[in-house]
């Protein structure tokens, strides 16, 4: 492996992260696990991850030639996918948030924790993008080792979720929530100057 390759690697990782927003989470999960025994969160948080490594396993082997039979470029898709990260680094600064769903018959590790809250639309594009950019068998597994990465730690969070906001209390969710959306603002704003540039250039 390359350096490039483990550039991919902390690039997917890092994306994903403050994308999916592990800390975030852990409110969210508490809140839709209330009442349930430390076995059932356990088993919760396992199936949500599993629901949503599934979504975006999927749309990284199809999602490219969904793609092409839309028509769509991947300056295109990097533009739509800056403008939705950041409407969703936005809503990390800003502290705003869905009201969580009232579920009863619904397995709330499928709906709305495995999707739209960890597999959303974001990481779908930052997903389909990074595919979009590898080449060679090392930058496939830099990229499947990030997307695995980012669901163990996904499934850290959520599995020690009550030790956690014991430690780090609401304030340190919501201080590394708001670091979280001033990175992916960031690479938001990349992501589209990027695709202004691949237009520029196709004309």
């Amino acid at each position: 492996m390359t350096a490039s390759d483990a550039k991919l690697f902390v690039e997917v990782f890092v994306t994903l992260f403050v994308i999916m927003d592990p800390p975030g989470t852990i409110p969210l999960f508490l809140s839709l696990t209330s009442g349930r025994t430390a076995a059932m969160r356990r088993r919760l948080a396992g199936q949500a991850v599993l629901v949503a490594f599934f979504v975006i396993t999927v749309f990284a082997l199809f999602g490219q030639s969904i793609l092409s039979y839309l028509g769509i470029t991947l300056p295109a898709m990097q533009a739509a996918g800056g403008l939705l990260l950041l409407l969703v680094a936005l809503e990390l600064l800003t502290g705003k948030a869905d009201e969580p769903v009232e579920t009863t018959n619904v397995n709330v590790a499928l709906v709305p924790l495995g999707t739209p809250l960890l597999a959303g639309p974001g990481a779908i594009v930052a997903t389909i993008v990074f595919v979009r950019r590898v080449d060679d068998a090392w930058e496939v597994a830099a990229l499947a080792a990030g997307i695995v990465a980012v669901h163990v730690v996904l499934w850290l969070f959520m599995r020690y979720s009550v030790v956690i906001i014991r430690v780090i209390r609401d304030s340190g969710v919501t201080l590394i929530t708001r670091i979280a959306g001033l990175l992916l603002s960031a690479i938001a704003v990349q992501l589209v100057a990027d695709a202004v540039t691949a237009f520029v250039q196709e004309a």
